[in-house]
């Protein structure tokens, strides 16, 4: 099955270039609500389900026995720019359990967000884990094995307790299994599970609704909801879509990048997940896909429907400030 295209990027009054792409709304007793393109093809999902990945943490009790912070929370769950507050919360996490940045086995990286970036080089600072967009994760996965009585060595691994546990809630939450057949290493180096479409919005409709949780799970789901909307700036950053859309619709809406224009989210007053892919794995494409759903789906007022509008039609400008394209949603997404 082809995907249709959902996105247009326009240059004066001409398409200039087009993205395909597949989307998967399902709600919260596994019912389709819209299926557009190849669904069921397997995607990896990546780090669109961080927050899933975080609910161990807080079932087992061990967000509650560090007594970590709504902020540390919203980082579990994050792709941070690498901003000064996202690494000292990570910091903050990890001394909680008693490690340091020595423990993560995420890899280092530059900051991604530009002025993070810049302001390090300019100090002339390098950078260490701290600034790996996924470190909040990584803390939250040692505090978990520390919490738990296990050794954090080793905990990217698929074997390790952490990850077990981790492939579990997956598992649990998405109804799809997890096999190493389908499996990769992500860029952080844990494993990655490639899933259709919609056992991916399946998994945030849950997520979402609280429907078919146990008590703990459900309270897991929802301490992650509300650290998030009131920290959207944790799971993202500065300038970054994620943030943008969280700080306005606050817990009306989850929403969370993946990689190669994989996204996921939850509308829990509709009782909906969402998963999308944008086919070319193009980042800019994927935003402006959410965006539509959002303005497709959810009741907004005036402030909400402007700015949703704005990450869903972004305006493109030249060095000299002269607007010059736009993208936009086609009508096979907006229906």
């Amino acid at each position: 099955m082809d995907n249709p295209f959902l996105v247009e990027v326009t240059r004066g009054p001409l398409i200039e270039s087009r993205h395909r792409g597949s989307v998967s709304v399902v709600d919260a007793d596994g019912g389709t609500v819209l299926s557009i393109g190849d669904v069921d093809r397997r995607v990896f999902p990546r780090s669109a389900v961080k927050a899933l990945q975080a609910l161990p943490l807080l079932e087992q009790g061990i967000a509650e026995k560090y007594a970590l912070t709504d902020e540390e929370i919203a980082l579990a769950c994050a792709s941070h720019s690498g901003e000064p507050d996202h690494a000292r919360v990570a910091q903050a996490m990890l001394a909680k359990a008693g490690q340091d940045v020595g423990c993560l086995e995420c890899g280092t990286h530059w900051p991604m967000g530009e002025a993070a970036n810049r302001a390090l080089a300019a100090q002339g600072g390098t950078p260490n884990a701290l600034h790996n967009n996924c470190s909040g994760k990584h803390a939250g996965f040692i505090c978990l094995a520390c919490g738990t009585g296990e050794d954090p060595k080793g905990y990217v691994s698929a074997s390790h307790p952490v990850q077990r546990m981790v492939r579990e809630a997956l598992e649990d939450m998405t109804g799809a299994c997890h096999t190493m057949e389908n499996s990769g290493i992500d860029g952080c180096s844990i494993p990655t599970y490639a899933i259709p479409l919609p056992s991916l919005a399946f998994g945030f409709a849950k997520f979402g609704s609280g429907a078919h949780l146990s008590r703990e799970t459900k309270a897991a789901a929802e301490r992650i909801r509300k650290a998030v909307a009131g920290h959207p700036f944790m799971v993202a950053g500065t300038d970054r879509f994620d943030t943008k859309l969280m700080d306005v619709l606050k817990e009306r809406a989850f929403v969370k990048v993946g990689a190669e224009g994989v996204y996921c989210a939850a509308f829990p007053e509709l009782g909906y997940g969402v998963a999308l892919k944008a086919e070319d794995g193009n980042a800019r494409a994927a935003e402006v896909m959410m965006a539509g759903l959002v303005l497709r789906f959810l009741p907004l007022n005036d402030q909400e429907r402007a700015a949703v509008e704005a990450l869903a039609k972004p305006v493109f400008k030249n060095w000299n400030g002269l607007e010059v394209g736009s993208m936009r949603a086609t009508p096979a997404l907006m229906g």
